[in-house]
């Protein structure tokens, strides 16, 4: 039986639906096989932590030389248009910056050092504990973001810090922004004396599952659908040896508004509800899609600027065709559902186009099972959800039907924030097990790239635990080993005495001073 001819990759245009260009080829099983062990065989290479560094250091550098063509790459593939693709590669080369200092800090590897201690029952034996990495790391790139959370993005950036090989999946509506990408990680690894496999790049749908099936491949790291997110989750834990999938799959970010906070600053709350829900034609992974606003005069002030405000939006084009068309219809099943209005009807804007909308709806009807339930599911595209509750009875009842989030927001008043009455407590306590980050008077879209950041959630939002932005990710791709009584001249060098490599260390209970 002759072999299949492999699906070409075209560039695609958003704006029109059409292939610009043919970019590569789909992968074979044979060529995935042969990229995951090019990249296994590197793993040796990217041991020192000097030259890891100063490799992610290049690939900014290297980012930066070429922005025009990245960005006009990205922009003729995914509509974003230059001023957000210029700000998402300045996060990009910020983000492999920030990594490259982490390397060089070493506290990631968390080293912990018990000396030998007679005096215990029973006696300690002699134990050395640090970090090491898992291996070959499958990155899977994002639809939404083809620069910060694709081939040069957080997953492959804090597994290259980790001292883990990429082998990326790229994405099919990105694919020439994914080979201008690939090609400079590459060429800035053979920059710094590294071999160019440490970054490998395939395409194709097949090729991505075969990519978690394979035996080298250690581990993964996923941002996209629920539904694809679970699929490579399943088959990476019904491997004879699963591995750990850290995905990020979807997410409402709900927003809980006080009857306070509508009667201090119903027009300001708005008009941020409409700004963020549209930003970027509402495709960030933070967009708030369930906003909880009292029933009343204040509440009813909330939705007229935030209907004024949505109006306003022009139409904008979603990453691609089947991306628009599921919007289209997922915002008509919405609307058609018993008492829920549009104040602004979202759906089609023109033949390539959306409009942006809301839908209101009381939130008695999503306090228990029922055909509502479509309203607690994300819709992908720029709407939101407004449910306008009664009582607080009614906001914990929603909020107790909620899956796991990104985010999850609370407006208060300025005496509620500043702890004078009303539930500001108790409402934060009740959105923190719904979320990684909890907010309070402000807006989910924006991830800051800072060291306290955590972007997870419980799932659905994620698979695990972990973050995938900020210093912290970098721990998804190591695994802990202690040593026990291991001579002094057999210790790798981060554990022996002395501290040789000068790194923090945690010294019997005590932090070692750096010399």
């Amino acid at each position: 039986m002759a072999a299949p001819v492999p699906a070409p990759v075209w560039s695609v245009d958003p704006r029109t639906g059409k292939p610009r260009e043919q970019v590569a080829v789909e992968a074979t099983p044979e060529e995935v096989d042969q990229v995951v062990r090019a990249a296994h065989g590197a793993r040796a290479a990217l041991a020192d932590r000097e030259t890891r560094a100063a490799f992610l250091r290049a690939a900014a550098d290297l980012l930066d030389e070429r922005a025009e063509h990245v960005i006009e790459a990205a922009d003729a593939e995914t509509a974003l248009g230059p001023g957000r693709l210029t700000g998402e590669l300045a996060r990009t080369t910020y983000q492999l910056r920030s990594f490259a200092d982490v390397v060089a800090d070493g506290t990631y590897l968390d080293v912990l050092i018990s000396h030998a201690d007679a005096a215990q029952t029973p006696p300690w034996p002699d134990l050395r504990r640090y970090k090491v990495p898992l291996g070959v790391v499958a990155v899977y790139a994002a639809s939404n973001f083809p620069l910060a959370f694709s081939v040069p993005g957080g997953d492959t950036a804090s597994a290259l810090a980790a001292g883990c090989p990429v082998v990326v999946k790229a994405h099919p509506d990105h694919p020439a922004t994914a080979e201008l990408c690939a090609d400079a990680l590459r060429r800035a690894a053979e920059s710094v004396g590294l071999p160019g496999d440490v970054v490998r790049l395939v395409h194709g749908f097949d090729a991505g599952l075969r990519l978690v099936e394979h035996p080298l491949v250690a581990a993964a790291g996923f941002t996209g659908s629920v539904r694809g997110g679970r699929a490579l989750f399943d088959a990476a834990a019904a491997r004879p040896h699963p591995i750990p999938f850290h995905g990020e799959l979807g997410s409402l970010n709900p927003v809980v508004i006080t009857e306070a906070a509508a009667a201090e600053r119903a027009a300001e709350i708005g008009a941020g509800l409409a700004g963020s829900l549209t930003l970027g034609v509402g495709q960030f992974c933070t967009k708030p899609g369930l906003v909880l606003v009292p029933a009343g005069a204040d509440g009813d002030r909330l939705i007229e600027t935030l209907t004024r405000d949505v109006s306003e939006v022009e139409a904008g084009v979603l990453l691609d065709h089947r991306m628009r068309a599921a919007y289209v219809d997922g915002v008509r099943a919405r609307a058609e559902l018993p008492d829920v209005d549009a104040p602004v009807t979202p759906g089609a804007g023109g033949e390539h186009t959306v409009g942006a909308g809301c839908l209101t709806v009381p939130a008695a009807r999503l306090a228990a099972e029922g055909p509502h339930d479509l309203l607690l599911e994300e819709c992908f595209g720029p709407v939101t959800v407004v449910a306008r509750y009664a009582d607080a009875a009614e906001i914990t009842a929603v909020l107790s039907r909620l899956p796991g989030n990104l985010t999850a927001t609370l407006h208060l008043s300025a005496a509620e924030a500043a702890g004078e009455g009303g539930r500001g407590a108790e409402l934060l306590a009740e959105l923190t097990p719904l979320a990684g980050r909890v907010l309070v008077d402000g807006w989910p879209t924006g991830v800051a790239v800072a060291p306290a950041q955590h972007h997870g959630g419980p799932y659905p939002a994620t698979t695990s635990t972990s973050t995938s932005v900020g210093g912290t990710a970098i721990e998804r791709w190591l695994r802990p080993v202690a040593y026990q009584n291991t001579p002094q001249a057999l210790l790798p060098a981060e554990l022996r005495d002395g501290n040789p490599l000068g790194l923090p260390r945690r010294v019997d209970g005590r932090m070692e001073p750096v010399v």
